[in-house]
């Protein structure tokens, strides 16, 4: 979603605020603007595009500031343009603001203050709280921001500047992440923590409700009933240069690359001694209480969770049930005392997810947050949670939040299984040892790209396709289907493979891509037949198995093979050639791997 970036301090304004939304282009943008405050005037910039557009425009410009705000915009009210560009203002120009989220009542808003006399130059909901802020203003801004923001509905993360108070920015969040970064002599705000890693690694995470006061030296941060309260500071744990690209060409390959080294991390998180441990965030009693597991999710994430179904059901034999967040709050769910529910969300910021967390726990069901962001909103809204050991993950298109996810899962599965009492101690030994082995066989693949070259490069022309996969294996299709959409803009359908043939083959014609998924071994007879049918109507097909399934090389026009393990764990091998060939097909195509258009990373609106 969009970035901001804000600066009050001792260095140049301008350039930390342009530094840090270059850290954020990977949130997905439409249009980047500046306000500073100089010589008691408040200028604002802002272009449509790219970034770099903005830093074309400034070049030469004097604006010289130890005060400033950024932003860069993904658009929701009024199209991608100069003027529905942030920072918005007043007409006076006295007031810049930028802004996240959504303002629900904005069109009620809007028509009482021109009812007032206020003109509006732009389409948003956001030049609405520049004029709200300006109408009640008294000579205090604090004030002014306070009494704007309790007639708006919706989410907001707010950064604010007054001309009359150069050496004080005034922020505040609802529903959308803000995070403030803590220096000697100077504070930033952001919507992401990578905008801060060059300059401090000690934040304050706002909560919900928060509002705060910053100048160079101070930071005074008040809780939504206004009572001055002291948030803990959080210490980041990955630096900057985990940030960069580390000399590979996209931040994408950046991170399946590190996939092995990911898993490793996350493995080593929970598991001592050959002993999973998951007693911080689940109790003996809780567990022997559960009758049934919500895992509820939107995107990449979702389908981690339906990962986590078939491990839950496979090896606790546990009834789960998996829900797109965007969904489940409007379902009237079943959720009871006796219900856990699980949320997964890479960023933690996930609006929908976070909503659907809210609903579950209002209900009384035990919430465990699944997410890789510490102090995001999602991990302070849970009762508990469970950190993925990815890191920084900054494509768009995500890959190693999603492969840690599912190892979560499995590693949970396996815990539960043993609690409950339906695996041996020489079983649970043999599975996390399994685990352990799944970072060596996937550099296997990532040591072996051609193939998987030579397949994208017959992908770059085709306009649509499917996969299908049966069992867990169509989950993987799923994520496949998906990673080829967002970043290549190819439309692909997942199917289960038997469910192709009632009715959607009727789309299959000669050349006609169909990427298959074959890696359950009780399956694989099935699967076969399935890729005959397919065969018969003229499909390419493209099988990702393993190395070893001579039947399945036989029936495949491409076939890329990858080690043997367990069928429940194997998911964590096939997932990464349909990773690599959504991002060798898109290279091919000449696109923007790590910024797809109409794409955001943390997708913080409904």
């Amino acid at each position: 979603m969009c970035g901001i970036v804000g600066y009050i301090g001792k260095g140049d304004a301008k350039s930390v605020v342009l530094q840090g939304l270059e850290k954020l282009e990977y949130r997905g943008y439409d249009s980047a603007g500046i306000a500073i405050i100089k010589d008691s005037k408040i200028i604002v910039e802002k272009k449509k595009g790219k970034l770099k557009n903005l830093e074309t425009h400034l070049e030469g410009m004097d604006l010289d500031s130890h005060i400033g705000i950024g932003h860069t915009r993904w658009a929701t009210h009024g199209e991608p343009s100069d003027r529905n560009s942030h920072p918005h203002f007043s007409e006076d120009m006295s007031i810049a603001v930028v802004h996240n989220g959504i303002i629900e009542n904005y069109s009620i808003l809007k028509n009482e203050l021109i009812e007032k006399g206020y003109r509006f130059n732009s389409d948003t909901d956001t030049e609405v709280v520049a004029h709200l802020i300006h109408s009640l203003y008294k000579g205090n801004l604090f004030n002014a921001v306070t009494e704007a923001i309790k007639q708006l509905r919706g989410s907001y993360a707010l950064g604010i500047l007054h001309k009359d108070f150069p050496d004080e920015i005034i922020c505040a969040r609802k529903d959308s992440p803000l995070v403030i970064g803590v220096g000697e002599n100077e504070n930033i705000i952001a919507s992401d923590v990578p905008a801060l890693l060059k300059y401090t690694k000690n934040v304050y995470f706002l909560e919900d409700g928060d509002i705060a006061r910053l100048t160079a030296s101070s930071i005074e941060i008040f809780d939504k009933t206004l009572n001055s309260v002291r948030r803990e500071i959080k210490v980041i744990e990955w630096d900057y240069e985990q940030a960069t690209k580390a000399g590979f060409p996209h931040f994408m390959i950046k991170e399946i690359f590190e996939q092995p080294k990911s898993i490793e991390e996350t493995l080593n998180r929970r598991v001592h001694n050959g002993i999973i441990d998951f007693s911080d965030v689940l109790s003996d009693d809780e567990i022997n209480k559960f009758d049934m597991i919500h895992i509820v999710a939107c995107g990449t994430a979702y389908h981690a969770g339906l990962q986590g179904q078939y491990a839950l059901r496979e090896i606790s034999r546990i009834n789960s049930l998996v829900e797109i967040a965007s969904e489940y709050r409007y379902m009237n769910p079943f959720v009871n005392e006796n219900t856990l529910a699980i949320f997964v969300s890479q960023s933690g910021e996930t609006l929908d997810t976070l909503a659907a967390l809210k609903e579950a726990k209002s209900r009384g069901a035990k919430t465990l947050a699944i997410t890789n962001v510490v102090g995001s909103t999602i991990s302070r809204e849970a009762h508990n949670t469970i950190y993925t050991m990815a890191g920084p993950e900054i494509a768009v298109a995500s890959t190693k939040a999603y492969t840690t996810q599912v190892t979560i899962f499995q590693l949970l599965a396996i815990y539960l299984a043993e609690k409950k009492g339906k695996l041996t101690k020489e079983k649970v030994e043999k599975l996390v040892s399994s685990l352990y082995s799944i970072p060596e066989k996937i550099k296997t693949t990532l040591d072996n790209t051609e193939i998987i070259k030579n397949v994208a490069n017959f992908m770059k022309d085709k306009h649509n396709g499917f996969y299908i996969g049966r069992g867990v294996d169509f989950a993987t299709a799923l994520e496949g289907s998906l990673k080829m959409k967002e970043i290549t803009y190819i439309h692909t359908e997942a199917f289960p493979a038997g469910e192709l043939k009632h009715g959607s083959i009727a789309l299959i014609e000669p050349g006609t891509p169909v990427v298959v998924i074959g890696m359950q071994s009780n399956l694989l007879e099935k699967t076969i037949s399935n890729i005959k049918e397919l065969k018969a109507r003229g499909a390419h097909i493209i099988t990702v198995a393993r190395k070893s399934c001579e039947e399945a090389i036989d029936v495949s026009d491409e076939f890329i093979g990858v080690e043997d393990i367990e069928d429940v764990f194997s998911v964590l091998l096939a997932i990464i050639p349909l990773q690599l060939l959504s991002y060798f097909t898109s290279v091919d195509k000449g696109i923007d791997v790590d910024k797809p258009r109409n794409l955001a990373k943390s997708v913080t609106v409904e």
